[in-house]
């Protein structure tokens, strides 16, 4: 049994079907009594496990924001001041036969011509466990002048309640196609955050940069337990950080994509587009990268399209 309601959509011959693990399965309407049965295997291995395939019609869809996400409409950082943050950025696509988050990003190299794309989950309830994502990078825009500072996200935060908040936390996995914060050429950047102070601006992190390309579909995934955090891509481990650096509070999961500065402009206006295919957490569990692949795949072959099964503050 759940502590908590834990949503779940499945489909049912072609149909959607949402019901709610904590209700008698009875009142899911449309099933038969063996789909019944297959939503019952389901919710029982679901408690702790947060995942969603981003099967949405668009950004005012309900059920996104019945899922817990929030599309952001709302100015102020991180990227250019005076830059805007536009909820028609955020959209869905189909990409062979799979629905696909997809942020896009513009700029004409002026901060009133700069538009950017954020997805956020509304509530800070992600601590210990396995945080994942398939996100495909972009080292190109779909049109304009290449060269543009710009930042493809995968990260977790909690807010900041005061500058040096102790109880701050973030993990990044952040992506510069076109150089920028020191980085030659394209890189990776792998941080996690003890505090940071806003103005002036100081941070309180560590981060590990990986200098090449990483464009294209790119497994992401980060295991924070037994004091340690462990980022990988395409199931290699790439960085590694603990002490101060750990977690120390429950986050969000989010998406970005911003500019940096304006500094690699040229040209008119220049849209670069990052997409997310799927996203995963498992509570209170370090799960292997390739094992990762192997639960989300059962889950869309199960025609699951979003759980959340996460229990703030506990464990299943």
């Amino acid at each position: 049994m759940f502590p908590v309601p834990t949503r779940i959509r499945i489909r049912v011959g072609g149909a959607a079907l949402a019901c709610a693990a904590a209700l008698p399965l009875a009142s899911c309407a449309m099933a038969s009594p063996t789909e019944v049965e297959a939503v019952s295997d389901r919710t029982s291995a679901s408690c702790g496990l947060f995942f969603d395939d981003f099967d949405y019609g668009g950004p005012t869809d309900p059920a996104l924001r019945d899922q817990g996400w929030n599309v952001r409409s709302w100015a102020g950082g991180p990227g250019v001041p005076g830059a805007s943050w536009d909820a028609d950025n955020v959209s869905f696509t189909e990409e062979g036969g799979d629905s696909v988050l997809r942020l896009t990003s513009t700029t004409d190299g002026t901060p009133a011509g700069t538009s950017q794309a954020e997805l956020a989950f509304g509530e800070e309830k992600f601590h210990e466990g396995t945080y994942a994502a398939k996100v495909r990078f972009a080292d190109t825009p779909v049109s304009g002048e290449d060269g543009d500072t710009v930042l493809q996200t995968f990260y977790t935060i909690t807010p900041l309640a005061h500058d040096n908040d102790p109880d701050y936390s973030e993990l990044d996995f952040e992506y510069l196609p076109n150089s920028g914060w020191g980085a030659p050429a394209e890189a990776m950047y792998l941080t996690s955050y003890h505090t940071y102070q806003r103005d002036p601006w100081k941070a309180d992190n560590t981060s590990d940069v990986v200098d090449r390309s990483f464009e294209g579909w790119r497994d992401l995934v980060v295991q924070v337990e037994d004091g340690l955090v462990r980022y990988y891509v395409d199931t290699h481990l790439v960085a590694e950080h603990g002490g101060k650096y750990y977690p120390s509070s429950p986050m969000s999961i989010n998406f970005n994509q911003w500019f940096v500065d304006m500094s690699g402009h040229t040209g008119g206006p220049s849209t670069y587009v990052q997409d997310v295919d799927w996203v995963y957490h498992q509570q209170g569990e370090s799960v292997a990268p390739e094992e990762v692949n192997r639960r989300v795949g059962g889950q869309r072959n199960a025609g699951v399209s979003r759980v959340d099964g996460v229990v703030p503050g506990g464990a299943c």
